[in-house]
Protein backbone atom coordinates (compact mmCIF):
# COMPACT_ATOMS: atom_id res chain seq x y z
CA UNK A 1 0.00 0.00 0.00
CA UNK A 2 1.28 3.50 -0.93
CA UNK A 3 1.90 6.17 1.51
CA UNK A 4 -0.99 8.31 -0.29
CA UNK A 5 -3.18 5.64 -1.34
CA UNK A 6 -6.58 6.61 -0.91
CA UNK A 7 -7.07 3.45 2.11
CA UNK A 8 -3.94 4.83 4.02
CA UNK A 9 -6.28 8.49 3.53
CA UNK A 10 -9.42 7.29 4.86
CA UNK A 11 -7.47 5.75 7.68
CA UNK A 12 -5.12 8.79 8.28
CA UNK A 13 -8.72 10.84 8.63
CA UNK A 14 -10.28 8.42 10.52
CA UNK A 15 -7.76 8.46 13.36
CA UNK A 16 -7.61 12.10 13.10
CA UNK A 17 -11.69 12.40 14.24
CA UNK A 18 -10.96 9.79 16.72
CA UNK A 19 -7.83 10.81 18.52
CA UNK A 20 -9.68 14.74 18.78
CA UNK A 21 -12.37 12.93 20.23
CA UNK A 22 -10.86 11.31 22.70
CA UNK A 23 -8.09 14.06 23.45
CA UNK A 24 -11.64 15.97 23.87
CA UNK A 25 -13.92 14.22 26.07
CA UNK A 26 -12.14 11.12 27.63
CA UNK A 27 -8.54 12.75 28.93
CA UNK A 28 -9.23 14.79 32.48
CA UNK A 29 -5.41 15.06 32.26
CA UNK A 30 -5.13 19.18 33.79
CA UNK A 31 -1.66 19.46 31.77
CA UNK A 32 -4.02 19.40 28.47
CA UNK A 33 -4.58 22.58 27.44
CA UNK A 34 -8.56 22.14 26.54
CA UNK A 35 -8.14 23.87 22.92
CA UNK A 36 -6.17 20.94 21.59
CA UNK A 37 -6.55 20.31 18.16
CA UNK A 38 -5.21 17.12 16.13
CA UNK A 39 -4.16 19.33 13.09
CA UNK A 40 -2.96 15.90 11.11
CA UNK A 41 -2.21 12.18 11.37
CA UNK A 42 0.24 10.27 9.54
CA UNK A 43 -0.32 6.40 10.42
CA UNK A 44 2.52 3.69 8.29
CA UNK A 45 0.97 1.98 5.78
CA UNK A 46 2.17 -0.89 7.60
CA UNK A 47 -0.30 0.36 10.63
CA UNK A 48 2.28 0.21 13.22
CA UNK A 49 3.05 3.75 13.66
CA UNK A 50 1.28 6.86 14.00
CA UNK A 51 2.53 10.67 14.37
CA UNK A 52 -0.30 13.07 15.52
CA UNK A 53 0.68 16.60 14.65
CA UNK A 54 -1.09 18.53 17.76
CA UNK A 55 -1.40 22.49 18.26
CA UNK A 56 -2.31 24.04 21.13
CA UNK A 57 -4.13 27.62 21.37
CA UNK A 58 -1.70 29.18 24.18
CA UNK A 59 1.58 30.11 24.93
CA UNK A 60 4.85 27.60 24.82
CA UNK A 61 4.59 26.33 28.35
CA UNK A 62 0.98 25.19 27.62
CA UNK A 63 2.02 23.36 24.58
CA UNK A 64 4.83 21.55 26.43
CA UNK A 65 2.53 20.91 29.30
CA UNK A 66 0.22 19.57 27.10
CA UNK A 67 2.40 17.13 24.65
CA UNK A 68 4.09 15.80 28.26
CA UNK A 69 0.11 15.20 29.29
CA UNK A 70 -0.36 13.28 25.93
CA UNK A 71 2.03 11.50 26.57
CA UNK A 72 1.98 10.29 29.36
CA UNK A 73 -1.99 9.49 28.62
CA UNK A 74 -1.01 7.39 24.65
CA UNK A 75 -1.60 3.50 26.37
CA UNK A 76 -5.00 4.94 27.50
CA UNK A 77 -5.48 6.59 23.83
CA UNK A 78 -4.00 3.65 22.31
CA UNK A 79 -6.62 1.43 24.00
CA UNK A 80 -9.52 3.45 23.47
CA UNK A 81 -8.43 3.91 19.32
CA UNK A 82 -8.47 -0.01 19.48
CA UNK A 83 -11.83 -0.25 20.33
CA UNK A 84 -13.58 2.32 18.26
CA UNK A 85 -11.43 1.70 15.08
CA UNK A 86 -11.82 -1.51 13.70
CA UNK A 87 -7.98 -1.81 12.03
CA UNK A 88 -5.60 -4.94 11.84
CA UNK A 89 -3.12 -3.09 14.35
CA UNK A 90 -3.79 -1.15 16.61
CA UNK A 91 -0.80 1.76 16.17
CA UNK A 92 1.91 3.29 18.24
CA UNK A 93 0.99 6.75 18.68
CA UNK A 94 3.37 9.41 18.92
CA UNK A 95 2.27 13.47 19.43
CA UNK A 96 4.30 15.83 18.08
CA UNK A 97 3.61 19.80 18.70
CA UNK A 98 2.75 21.56 15.34
CA UNK A 99 3.53 25.37 15.49
CA UNK A 100 2.33 25.59 11.77
CA UNK A 101 -0.87 27.75 12.92
CA UNK A 102 1.05 29.65 14.95
CA UNK A 103 3.73 30.44 12.23
CA UNK A 104 0.74 31.34 9.92
CA UNK A 105 -0.48 33.70 12.41
CA UNK A 106 2.78 35.39 12.97
CA UNK A 107 3.52 36.01 9.20
CA UNK A 108 -0.16 37.20 8.70
CA UNK A 109 1.03 39.73 11.15
CA UNK A 110 4.41 40.48 10.01
CA UNK A 111 2.29 40.94 6.34
CA UNK A 112 -0.41 43.09 7.77
CA UNK A 113 2.80 45.40 9.40
CA UNK A 114 4.19 46.03 6.14
CA UNK A 115 1.67 46.55 4.28
CA UNK A 116 0.37 49.20 6.34
CA UNK A 117 3.99 50.52 6.57
CA UNK A 118 3.89 50.85 2.49
CA UNK A 119 0.24 52.58 3.34
CA UNK A 120 1.87 55.19 5.24
CA UNK A 121 4.43 55.94 2.83
CA UNK A 122 2.50 56.16 -0.33
CA UNK A 123 -0.01 58.65 1.51
CA UNK A 124 2.91 60.59 2.34
CA UNK A 125 4.32 61.28 -0.60
CA UNK A 126 1.03 61.63 -2.64
CA UNK A 127 0.56 64.69 0.05
CA UNK A 128 3.96 66.12 -0.62
CA UNK A 129 3.61 66.15 -4.24
CA UNK A 130 0.14 68.25 -4.14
Amino acid sequence: MRKNSIKNTRINMEVQRTLSEIIRTEIKDPRIHPMTTVVSVDVTPDLKYCKAYVSVLGDEEAAKETVKGLKSAVGYVRRELAHRINLRNTPEITFVLDQSIEYGVNMSRLIDEVTKDLGERGNGEESEES
